[in-house]
């Protein structure tokens, strides 16, 4: 067991050493090992009556045919044909028949291999048909005899075996193939999920910083103007900024969470923090000494999926931060519609609107729901595309918004109010994507 187990180590070294070797390298091996074997089988190979002794030209035939295999590579055809002239002159010359068949066995197996192979596998058939008939003639053999099959065995023996080696290098190519294209989705895949993720941290840092400025802002000069007459109220003000700073502090803390995750550890999404029922708390703190909110349930309240709700209550707390900070609005009206499909938003205020920011146009392109929903007397369509106009830092603000509705499959639409003052944002979110 042992002598074979060492045979093994050493055939496996063997294998492993040529493999290494460079083509051109492996070829002059090929060729010594062909060489010998050829110019031993011609000098001490089994004579029949009739046969020449070898001298100088068949061992030259037989040298030239080894050499020839230096082409097998680049010029496979051409190789066998060349090898095939030389099998056929030394035979002609009535040397030891079969001696240098060697060469003869690699050409055709590098004919076999070959991509490009099918005048090369004709040449290799009518090597075929002549050996037969030449065997048939000088032996009276008759097909399927052994003198026959021994020879026409070994010739197809060689070609199965370059069509095995081809068409295992096809399937290791194309495994390769397919497990690069695996590799590099996987790294798309990964790199979007990246990009999604970096996207949604930086909507959840403006939403949260932007409200919680505007509120802070607003509720701050109040303090400062009503510190001195109106110590009472001053200190209301001054606790809705406390708890407006306390909030946002555990949103960026969760936020950071994220960001702080190590690379190589598990990559959890923080689960999605206010829903619908935050609405009158939010309309509570941006409503404190600003505009008056008024907010509006349409339908029967539904159980929707708390992504859904996050998405809305994020658009409803963008729309308040963009009131207080350039509307100088007076009243604002929230209006939520639960419908069977989806949920329906509209903020509309009565202020001086917003100008259109360079850069702040926002289109979402998705499709939302059908038909038409009736909101304190206005028609909100789901089915709106686009969303126009901007806010004063640039666009993000609608723009978050617009990517907000549009990662659950909705759409938003915003802009100033036709024929009067003021300023809308509708938005349809669908209750399938949200799921």
């Amino acid at each position: 067991m042992r002598a074979g187990g060492d045979r093994g180590i050493q055939w496996g070294r063997l294998r492993r050493l040529t493999a290494d070797l460079p083509p051109a390298a492996m070829d002059v091996l090929l060729l010594v090992l062909a060489g010998v074997a050829t110019v031993y089988r011609i000098g001490w190979g089994v004579r029949e009556a009739g046969d020449q002794a070898p001298d100088l030209i068949a061992y030259g035939i037989g040298v030239a045919m080894s050499i020839l295999l230096l082409g097998r590579r680049r010029w496979p055809t051409m190789t066998l044909g060349g090898v095939v002239l030389l099998w056929l002159a030394y035979h002609v010359l009535d040397y030891p028949g079969g001696a240098p068949a060697v060469p003869v066995w690699i050409a055709l197996y590098s004919v076999a291999v070959a991509a490009r192979r099918r005048a090369g596998l004709a040449v290799a058939g009518g090597l075929l048909v002549c050996d037969a008939l030449a065997r048939t003639a000088d032996t009276g053999a008759r097909l399927f005899d052994a003198v026959l099959d021994g020879s026409t065995v070994l010739f197809l023996a060689a070609l199965l075996l370059g069509d095995a080696v081809r068409s295992r290098r096809a399937w290791r190519a194309e495994n390769e193939a397919r497990l690069a294209l695996l590799a590099a989705e996987k790294e798309r895949a990964a790199a979007q999920l990246l990009a999604d993720e970096r996207l949604r941290i930086a909507r959840e840092l403006h939403d949260v910083s932007a409200s919680t400025l505007a509120v802070v802002a607003v509720q701050a000069n109040v303090a400062a103007e009503l510190i001195g007459d109106e110590p009472e109220r001053a200190g209301q003000a001054l606790d809705l900024v406390r708890t407006a700073c306390r909030e946002a502090m555990g949103e960026l803390r969760a936020a950071v969470g994220v960001l702080r995750t190590p690379a190589d550890g598990p990559f959890h999404l923080p689960e999605p923090a206010y829903g619908l029922e935050r609405l009158e708390h939010l309309a509570a703190v941006h409503g404190a000494s600003g505009p008056r909110v008024e907010i509006t349930y349409v339908g029967e309240r539904l159980t929707l999926p708390r992504l859904l709700e996050t998405t809305a209550y994020r658009i409803v707390q963008e729309s308040m931060t963009n009131v207080l900070r350039h509307a100088r609005a007076t009243r604002v009206d929230i209006t939520v519609e639960f419908r069977p499909a989806g949920l329906a938003l509209e903020i509309r205020d009565d202020g001086c609107g917003v100008a259109r920011a360079p850069g702040g146009d926002v289109s979402s392109g998705l499709s939302g729901g059908s038909g038409v929903v009736r909101t304190l007397g206005t028609a909100v369509s789901p089915g709106v595309s686009g969303v126009s106009g901007g806010d004063a830092g640039g666009g993000n603000g609608l723009r978050g918004m617009a990517e907000r509705a549009a990662s659950v499959g909705g759409r938003l639409d915003a802009g100033p109010v036709e024929g009067g003052a003021g300023f809308r944002v509708r938005a349809w979110l669908p209750m399938a994507a949200g799921t």
